[in-house]
């Protein structure tokens, strides 16, 4: 208790000192200590202990523990989520590390021909199917604390920091994903398809309509139309009252006349915060859903069969608690850490993977993609 008096004495001291109180000032309230501390012994000062009650209920003495004693942790940001899942096929059944091949058959058969009377029918040819190969990896980060850093955390610093780790690899995934469609490499393969897959356009009612249009006029390799429609757009955070104000009007808010806005429950947007862009030149693509029923595929995320999610893992202490130099040993906790250094070890683990080409990029299947840069008004 005597410690504690000390330096709050101490503390009060070199606080009045700072704001250039009087020396009469300090003195009294180091008289005022004095007295508190003799109090502590028992011995009692005779005549008026006024100093003794007004540095024990003074707010200026509250004001000292609050400022140099309190000590909290304060939750962080909250992260912006990219609900990304919509856009892709996932594929978990991958059974290791090395490429495995889909097949599709992208083209039907030919069309029937008129054949006369006694006459025979020509040889129809079949296509072969298109190949794609999948690939997962593993995508990790360790990390290491001290014995001492552990013990000495007194305001769950830590616990915030476990959480952090369990949030790494789905923002490591979000990016991952997001760049399926922003490498430079895609981009190029979207918009080697020409207007019916590509514009310059910022989005708008208009533009919308637009890409519509280019996703029913899509075709199989043998030119025969396919079901391709339009049911997401993905824009940059800085479209979002761009997307809400198109969603949330009956009329085109572009015109000023009283066409209806036929768009409006047409798609759903998607916020991708990983995709850049400088207002008010901002990206948007609109994407096929790749998981209905039409066969279209723009984007897969590959996983390993056995491993759907990420894992954190802990190193074990490799020491023991003994009372005898060859008796048995029980295990230490892992906060003790190993046995040279006392370091506590993290690692953050998990495994995907996409199909990269490096023609097409991460374009599995193109006919299900529409991209803009955005920078014509």
């Amino acid at each position: 208790m005597r410690k504690i008096t000390y330096m709050l004495s101490e503390l009060r001291k070199e606080q009045l000192t700072r704001r250039q109180a009087s020396n009469e000032r300090v003195a009294e309230v180091s008289a005022a200590f004095a007295a508190f501390d003799h109090a502590l012994d028992g011995i009692h000062r005779e005549g008026d202990n006024e100093l003794v009650r007004e540095v024990m209920t003074s707010a200026d003495f509250a004001y000292a523990i609050e400022e140099f004693v309190q000590r909290k942790s304060l939750p962080g940001y909250q992260r912006m989520a990219f609900p990304f899942e919509p856009l892709v096929k996932i594929e978990n059944n991958l059974p290791n590390y090395l490429e495995v091949s889909r097949y599709q058959n992208r083209c039907g058969v030919d069309d029937l021909e008129y054949v006369g009377e006694k006459g025979q029918a020509r040889p129809g040819s079949v296509h072969d199917a298109t190949k794609r190969t999948l690939q997962v990896w593993r995508f990790e980060k360790q990390f290491d604390f001290s014995h001492e850093a552990l013990v000495n955390d007194d305001i769950g610093y830590f616990e915030d920091v476990a959480v952090k780790m369990g949030e790494s690899p789905r923002r490591t995934l979000e990016k991952y994903v997001s760049r399926f469609y922003t490498n430079t490499t895609s981009i190029a393969r979207i918009q080697d398809g020409g207007a019916l897959y590509a514009q310059n356009g910022r989005l708008t009612t208009a533009r919308i309509s637009e890409a519509r249009m280019g996703f029913g006029q899509r075709t199989d390799d043998c030119g025969e139309p396919i079901n391709a429609d339009l049911a997401f757009i993905v824009y940059h955070r800085g479209l979002e009252d761009t997307v809400r104000t198109i969603q949330n009007s009956t009329l085109v808010p572009e015109l000023a006349t009283n066409a209806a806005n036929v768009v409006r429950t047409a798609f759903v947007g998607i916020k991708d915060p990983y995709m850049t862009g400088t207002a008010p030149n901002l990206p948007w693509y609109a994407f096929d859903d790749p998981n209905n029923s039409d066969g279209i595929v723009a984007f897969v995320l590959a996983r390993r069969s056995g491993m759907p999610g990420p894992l954190i893992i802990r190193k074990k202490s490799d020491m023991e608690a003994v009372t005898s130099m060859l008796g048995s040993g029980a295990p230490m906790a892992p906060i003790f850490g190993d046995f040279e250094s006392g370091d506590i070890v993290l690692k953050v683990m998990d495994a995907w993977g996409t199909y990269v080409d490096g023609t097409n990029g991460n374009v599995y299947d193109r006919h299900g993609t529409y991209y803009s840069t955005g920078t014509a008004a």
